[in-house]
Order: C-alpha cells, then sequence, then structure tokens
C-alpha cells in the first residue's frame, strides 16, 4: 500500500479564528510558515484583526477572512471550499469554532441541544470532509486538528449538550484517524482546560496573576499555550501522531474539572 507523505504544509484553514484559541492558532501557524484562512460568526472586526496581525508580523504570509455560521448546515461547510480556492488548496485545517451553553438537564430545550451539537459536532464533521476530500485529490496528504476540551473526557454540571457534542467528537476523531490514515491525513484532538479567552469572560488577562487553587499549575491557561500544541500537531514533527487527543489544561483533569473550578483552597496540596 501506498500512503502519501505529507509534505511541508503551505496553508491552513482556522475556524472560529477572530479571538482566543482560534486567533493565536492562526498567529502561530503563520509563523511556521503558512498561509492563513480564517473565519469569524458575530465578530467581524476580530477576524480582521487577526488577519493584520498576521500579515504584521509576517509580511510574506496571507490571511483571508470568511465568514462561517455552523448553525446553517450543512452549506456553511462549504466556506472551507470557498477558503481553499483563494489559498490555492488546504494543508491544515484546525475546527476550532465552538459554542456552549449553561442549562441545567432538566431545562433543556431541543433547540438549544441541536444548536450547540450542530456547532461542536456536526459542523466540525462536514467542515472536516470538505477539507479532506480537498487534501485527497492534492494527493499530499494532510493535518486536521479538532479542538474539544476536557469535557471531551470529564462532565461538567449544566454542560450535558457541551459534553455529549466534544465526546462525540473525540470519538470522532480517532474514527477519522483510522479512515483517512490511507490518505496520508493525520487526525488529531486538543482538549483545552480553562484558557484565558473572551469565551471565559477573560480577554486580555495575565494568566500568571490569576489563582486557580483547584489546578495544580495554579493558574487558567494562555491562548497561545493551546496554540503551540496545534501548531504541533500541524507540523513535521508530528508526523506520526494521529488518532490522539492532547490535553492541555495545567493539570485539571487530574483533578476532576468540578474541582479544577470550584476549590477555592490549597489545602488538598498537602495530602
Amino acid at each position: 500500500m501506498n500512503i502519501p507523505r505529507a509534505v511541508p504544509a503551505k496553508t491552513a484553514i482556522v475556524t472560529g479564528a477572530d479571538s482566543g484559541i482560534g486567533r493565536a492558532t492562526a498567529v502561530r501557524l503563520a509563523a511556521a510558515g503558512l498561509d492563513i484562512g480564517l473565519t469569524w460568526h458575530r465578530d467581524l472586526r476580530g477576524a480582521e484583526e487577526t488577519a493584520d496581525e498576521v500579515r504584521l508580523q509576517h509580511a510574506d504570509r496571507q490571511a483571508y477572512v470568511e465568514h462561517l455560521d455552523l448553525s446553517r448546515l450543512p452549506e456553511a461547510a462549504e466556506v472551507v471550499d470557498v477558503l481553499a480556492e483563494r489559498l490555492g488548496g488546504v494543508d491544515v485545517l484546525v475546527n476550532n469554532a465552538g459554542t456552549g451553553t449553561a442549562t441545567p438537564f432538566l431545562e433543556l430545550d431541543h433547540e438549544t441541544v441541536r444548536h450547540v451539537l450542530d456547532v461542536d459536532l456536526v459542523g466540525p464533521l462536514l467542515c472536516a470532509q470538505h477539507a479532506a476530500r480537498r487534501m485527497i485529490s492534492q494527493g499530499q496528504g494532510g493535518r486536521i486538528v479538532n479542538v474539544t476540551s476536557v469535557h471531551e473526557h470529564q462532565p461538567r454540571v449544566g454542560a450535558a449538550p457541551y459534553c455529549a457534542a466534544k465526546g462525540g467528537l473525540g470519538l470522532l476523531t480517532q474514527v477519522m484517524a483510522l479512515e483517512l490514515a490511507v490518505h496520508g491525513i493525520t487526525v488529531n484532538a486538543v482538549a483545552p482546560g480553562e484558557i484565558a479567552t473572551p469565551m471565559t469572560g477573560q480577554e486580555d488577562t495575565d494568566v500568571h496573576t490569576e489563582q486557580r487553587p483547584g489546578i495544580p499549575l495554579g493558574r487558567p491557561g494562555d491562548a497561545r499555550e493551546v496554540a503551540a500544541v496545534i501548531a504541533f500537531l500541524a507540523g513535521p514533527n508530528a508526523s506520526y501522531v494521529t488518532g490522539a487527543s492532547w490535553v492541555v489544561d495545567g493539570g485539571m483533569l487530574r483533578m476532576g474539572p468540578m474541582a479544577g473550578s470550584h476549590l477555592h483552597e490549597d489545602d488538598w496540596r498537602d495530602g
């Protein structure tokens, strides 16, 4: 069996790159020499600022911006083809766009559940299909990275559809890895814990000044710390890594996500 050997990536598409992890990832991949296609949902200005940052820091890099609303499926996923045409191909897809809810299980309505599942699970699946078909036709392999969450692995009160979607995306990552390996495409997940982003209400926070007794490293994460792992998985040094979930959480999962966010003292450290 002749499995294509991935060549150095030249282009990447990052969904939800108007802020937070998506923005940090777009900038990090540009620094690695990739032209970037990025999407936004509500914050066009934020997406344009990301594109400007890519171009400012890396004058020889291209950055293209397109709108993406993953509640409008299946058509919304066609944005991958739009950006691939503008970029001249797609070597890396980072499925970062997502949403959540803080609704108790018994109060959930069907519309909320469907929305979260579409944005966090079905949308990434369809975007990955579009990207993988492009990668296969290019014949040079590729990389897909799905941004999940620590809640791919452990639950959280009030986040039933979010946990279901992220858990599903984690298993979807494994199936994709098995099926796409023959085409030289690796597929991995990155599972962040609490990261200082607009989604967690911590935009522009210095994470080293924040105290989190329930997290072994004692603080939230910075979006650039997640982007570094994504960039590794998209780069040449991860050529033999596929089907894995890379947790970036400061040790939160060792404590359990509820303890990680709800412990207010350090007494547990004394045994």
